[in-house]
């Protein structure tokens, strides 16, 4: 596959353009409701190979399928009654599904790292499904960024990290939710939840009748699992009320008043999500370390706060 040079920045009305991209074997980042995917061919091994190169990711990291229902997800992977039950009930949105594949599914092996399980989910941006529609497959789409590093809810941050490395990046302003999908995994008939997301246990409890389990061991059966993650290239430190002099502080709510940055100043959770890492972007580009106050671990509170300890985790 050749590597495209030059990255082109490209308007809502250029979807049939993308997906044009996408069938030649290219990559293009599209924004969804959580933050910006890098979208490649799920069945076309050089695709998909060229994603884990555009990002540096490990080969051992699987990717997340995105589809434009649950039909085509139904092609793919053998779902329970438990994931169709969640499906009804959030896709297309902020979830993701980790099923067994069916012997037939037709995707590169790369994208699920070797598993016998594959990750699905239907995304609710409108640009996103319309890129769906018009590419007419499913599409494997990690957040666009450099592997590791913050992930990315504007165009700008994508041309930031992967800029001449990927064909195109689909320019849908900034991401709504701001935080990555809840992944759920099923065993014996449990839902595992295998990562914190826009969709809260508490939402999950609601549909289920109970909370999902936590994972347990550290091997990686699904995307989003690395010990160290969304890393910004400053040192962090955690619920911080009194910062360095030589720090950055990040706060949440009006008793941060005296903060440099403020993911939510009223105390929302919900606005702190979805500026959790543009306000790291904006930190990091101060080149100082960064502290951030304590934010509630609630709710998507929970998912902020996994998204922040891996982090802070040591690089490595």
């Amino acid at each position: 596959m050749e590597k495209t040079p030059q990255t082109a920045l490209l308007a809502p009305a250029e979807v049939a353009y993308a997906a044009q991209l996408l069938r030649a074997g290219q990559l293009v980042a599209m924004p969804t409701e959580t933050v910006y995917g890098l979208a490649g061919d799920a069945r076309n091994a050089e695709a998909v190979a060229a994603i884990f190169k555009a990002k540096g990711r490990p080969a051992h990291n699987p990717l997340i399928v995105h589809l434009d229902g649950t039909e085509a997800a139904e092609k793919l992977a053998h779902l329970s009654d438990q994931a169709r039950k969640l499906a009804e009930a959030f896709w297309p949105g902020a979830l993701t599904l980790v099923a067994p594949l069916r012997t037939d599914h037709g995707l590169a092996d790369s994208v699920t790292a070797g598993l016998p399980t594959v990750a699905l989910r239907v995304p609710a941006h409108p640009l996103a499904r319309a890129l769906l529609a018009a590419f007419g497959g499913p599409v494997a789409a990690p957040s666009a960024n450099p592997s590791g590093r913050i992930s990315p809810t504007t165009a700008a941050h994508v041309m930031a990290g992967l800029g001449g490395r990927i064909a195109a990046v689909l320019d849908g302003g900034p991401c709504p939710v701001g935080l990555e999908s809840t992944i759920l995994g099923f065993e014996g008939g449990d839902a595992i939840l295998l990562r914190e997301g826009g969709i809260s246990s508490e939402q999950l409890a609601a549909v289920l009748g109970q909370p999902p389990r936590e994972r347990t061991g550290a091997k990686i059966t699904a995307p989003g699992q690395m010990l160290s993650h969304y890393a910004p290239q400053a040192n962090l430190r955690l619920n911080v009320t009194k910062p360095d002099a030589d720090e950055i502080w990040i706060g949440f709510g009006p008793e941060c008043a005296g903060a440099a940055l403020n993911l939510s100043p009223d105390g929302d959770l919900d606005e702190a999500a979805s500026t959790l890492f543009a306000t790291l972007h904006k930190a990091d580009l101060m080149a100082q370390p960064i502290a951030i106050a304590p934010v509630p671990d609630h709710g998507i509170g929970a998912a902020i706060n996994d998204r922040l300890r891996r982090a802070a985790a040591p690089r490595a």
